[in-house]
């Protein structure tokens, strides 16, 4: 043990050793000046001896001083010459970000000059790069599973590892991510040992290119074919090597019928959807009908099951192997996505995986094909975790794989499966939507009549009489029965819009007390917005009616979650967020049915559970509700549905979930396409078209063209007592006939749009022929902008069903006013 009084001893020799040295050198001095007899020689001896001995006790203490560690200071050029892999790039930065070394493959991907910090890649992964640095450096090491360069090209996985003395560098390995398509290396295979164990078994493999060029064989392919196994069949047309009979049985061609036939199994090794930009090619299977006839399989050719099964597993067709007796051997991967097992594993029998009323059709074609004749076929089958959508399964007979005897193939479908599921609820909606429109429709002729009754009745009846506040009920629940069709012609996308260009928070600024005061003191109620939103074009008042039904079914679905979890003093909170989603965005979330495009987006979430799954495609049906009976109506989310289409924007639900736990809320998710054209400027009085409504003080003479006789009758009525001339007609022909007998100088035309025999629309036209500057003014339960599209005339006015006797009498009186002006 050294203490730290004995510090400047350091290097030299123990007490002992030191006087021994002494006593040596005194007694070699004494011994030569006895020899010598004289002092001058002894000196000299004694003086040579004594530099002698210091230099050598004295020359450790003068060695350069070493670190702690025992290293030198280090040398960049041997840690580079470590460092070097031609498969990862290596880079070490100091504290500074400064790149102090690189191997060559780090210079030759990024550049020598680079530092990894300051490589470009993509936008989203600069951050995931910085994020990754500071984490190393705070805990000594970080990952990052793909970072993409810029260009997109290519992409690269990471670790950071703080090293050093006093951790002072960060090493930094890429490894460049090879996105490998299913068949590649499949080619080695087949030309390699593995092909050759295959060819001596009796079976032979080909890759085909999409155009039927082979592209490598099996060696015993080329012997059987051109009767020469050296030669390469690479370049040569796959169907010209084989020949078939009149019983469609296949030959080589060399051979002829006096060879064995063959069975060809076509193996497709991707996907018809794949990602790769070129057609992938297939995997010719042909298997000798004599296969396992005198020791063929039965002998070397056992050796080759693993590799079989290797070569299986890496296609991406389902394939499965089951033994005589209809049990299964083996199954690859993409077998078991596409029948959903990949957690459960393959049961005994394919039989287990059908519905009840499929095992034995399936279980009696298994045994078939495997002992009978050498043949194959598919089969229509429903899956046990599928039961409405069929799949279709491949049998294939085989002979001399040893105990294998069938070979199943069944396409992981999937995708196309939900594709399928899309459109069949798109068609569904769409098919609702146009019901609900008709229904619509024809109520609000009913509610025509009896709003316009009431309005008729409440002129001769004055408040305290005793029929007047029963007037006034009926006429409150009619026109609550009117917002219900407005919202059925909400859902089925029919209802009148008024469009103006405008900015997603100005309008949930304008909601937001309202929405305050809806959600009350349990609901805490917050919003966030992106900057640098694009305007967007739509109703104002509509959008509004957007943001309110998503936050009061927001609310009501956290007062029932609470309510099941028996919760009495539960708090909720409601979020209401602005987005910017571009294009770019758009592509990468691969929603098939919106196109890429600049968005605004409006996000509703809320902490209420979140929507079960068996609900979550029909929350947007109309009447679809999982309130109690009496407490919603189903309207709510289907209003909202048809308003977004409407504005030519989509609506998607999902539920937000936390990370490993289950759903904890929903969320409300409305894409707003950006308005990229002019902003218009704004004016003084934007209501404009209410302000230059001109007062008719005269009379007028109307033609009143309506089918149902009901609102002809109240609408007859209501326009005479304001001091009009009218004359009624039941259908287009009729109003057509009182126009040509020009018995009467008509100033309007007040018409049904959808009517018998001749509609508005097309008596409108005929009209125009001979009185081409007479207004008309259409009435209807669809929405103006569609007439609008439908009917292409100047002139044309509209008045949306239900309509009151004073809604009536106003809007004539504006298009008559309108039409002195024009005149004028």
């Amino acid at each position: 043990m050294r203490l730290d009084g004995d510090r400047d001893l350091e290097g030299l020799p123990p007490l002992p050793l030191i006087l021994g040295i002494v006593l040596a050198f005194a007694l070699s001095v004494a011994l030569v000046w006895l020899a010598a007899g004289t002092v001058v020689v002894a000196s000299a001896y004694g003086g040579t001896l004594l530099v002698v001995v210091l230099t050598l006790l004295l020359a450790p203490r003068f060695k350069p001083e070493m670190p702690a560690d025992g290293f030198a200071n280090p040398d960049w050029s041997v840690t580079a010459a470590a460092i070097q892999n031609r498969r990862r790039g290596v880079a070490v930065i100091d504290r500074a970000n400064r790149l102090t070394c690189a191997n060559s493959t780090y210079e030759k991907w990024f550049g020598a000059d680079l530092a990894p910090h300051e490589i470009q890649f993509s936008d989203a992964d600069s951050g995931k790069l910085s994020e990754a640095a500071r984490k190393a450096w705070r805990e000594g090491h970080a990952e990052c599973t793909e970072l993409t360069i810029a260009s997109g090209k290519k992409a690269y996985g990471l670790t950071i590892e703080r090293v050093g003395r006093g951790e002072d560098y960060l090493v930094w390995r890429f490894g460049e991510i090879v996105k490998q398509r299913s068949y590649d290396g499949i080619a080695e295979r087949i030309s390699g040992p593995f092909g050759s164990i295959i060819s001596r078994s009796g079976i032979e493999l080909a890759l085909v290119a999409p155009d039927g060029i082979v592209q490598v064989a099996t060696p015993g392919l080329a012997e059987r074919a051109i009767g020469a196994k050296d030669v390469t069949l690479s370049g040569q047309e796959f169907v010209q090597l084989l020949r078939s009979d009149d019983r469609d049985r296949i030959f080589f061609a060399r051979e002829g019928q006096q060879g064995s036939p063959q069975t060809l199994v076509h193996v497709p090794l991707d996907p018809p959807a794949g990602l790769d930009e070129e057609e992938a090619p297939a995997l010719m299977v042909l298997v000798d009908s004599t296969v396992g006839i005198g020791g063929g399989w039965q002998g070397s050719g056992k050796a080759a099951i693993p590799q079989l099964e290797a070569l299986l597993s890496a296609l991406p067709l389902g394939l499965a192997l089951t033994d005589r007796d209809g049990r299964f051997l083996f199954a690859n991967k993409a077998f078991l996505r596409a029948v959903e097992r990949e957690e459960n594993g393959l049961p005994q029998f394919p039989s287990d995986l059908v519905v009840r009323e499929d095992k034995a059709a399936i279980a009696d074609t298994v045994r078939r094909f495997a002992k009978g004749a050498t043949s194959s076929g598919d089969m229509a089958v429903r899956l046990a975790n599928d039961k409405e959508e069929p799949v279709s399964i491949g049998l294939a007979g085989v002979r001399g794989l040893g105990d294998a005897a069938v070979l199943l193939s069944i396409s992981d479908s999937s995708e196309e499966k939900r594709l399928r599921r899309q459109v069949a609820q798109a068609t569904k909606m769409q098919a609702v939507g146009q019901l609900a429109g008709g229904v619509a429709h024809d109520f609000n002729n009913v509610l025509t009549a009896i709003i316009g009754y009431c309005d008729l009745m409440l002129l001769r009846h004055t408040p305290g009489d005793s029929d007047y506040d029963d007037i006034q009920q009926i006429k409150a629940n009619s026109n609550r029965a009117a917002s219900l069709t407005r919202q059925l012609l909400a859902f089925s996308r029919q209802q009148t819009l008024r469009p103006v260009v405008l900015q997603m928070p100005d309008v949930v600024s304008e909601v937001s007390q309202l929405l305050k005061r809806l959600m009350g003191d349990k609901v805490e109620f917050s919003v966030r917005h992106d900057r640098e939103l694009g305007p967007v074009r739509a109703d104002p008042q509509q959008l509004e009616q957007v943001i309110i039904n998503l936050a009061v079914n927001a609310r009501d679905a956290m007062q029932s979650h609470a309510a099941r979890l028996g919760k009495q003093d539960w708090k909720g909170r409601l979020t209401l967020a602005t987005r910017r989603v571009s294009a770019r965005d758009v592509r990468k979330m691969g929603i098939d049915i919106m196109p890429a495009d600049d968005y605004t987006v409006l996000i509703v979430q809320d902490t209420g559970g979140g929507i079960s799954p068996e609900h979550l495609n029909k929350i947007f049906e109309p009447f679809f509700t999982t309130k109690e009976q009496g407490k919603g109506t189903g309207l709510g989310l289907s209003t909202v549905y048809g308003i977004v289409k409407q504005s030519n924007g989509f609506i998607f639900a999902d539920n937000v979930s936390e990370a490993g736990g289950g759903p904890t809320g929903a969320r409300f998710t409305v894409y707003l396409p950006v308005h990229k054209g002019e902003l218009p400027e704004k004016q003084n009085g934007e209501n404009g078209d209410e302000a230059k409504a001109s007062e008719w003080s005269g009379g007028g003479k109307l033609l009143l063209v309506e089918d149902e006789d009901m609102v002809r009758a109240v609408a007859e009525r209501a326009l005479t007592r304001a001091g009009y001339s009218v004359t009624t007609a039941r259908d287009g022909e009729e109003g057509l006939a009182e126009i040509a007998n020009g018995a009467v100088e008509f100033d309007l035309v007040v018409s049904d749009v959808v009517m018998p025999a001749m509609d508005g629309p097309a008596m409108a036209r005929a009209i125009r022929k001979v009185k081409p500057k007479l207004p008309i003014l259409f009435m209807s339960g669809y929405a103006e902008e569609q007439l609008r599209n439908d009917i292409d005339i100047e002139n044309m006015h509209f008045i949306p069903k239900p309509f009151s006797v004073q809604q009536i009498n106003a809007k004539v009186s504006e298009v008559l006013g309108e039409q002195i002006k024009a005149e004028a």
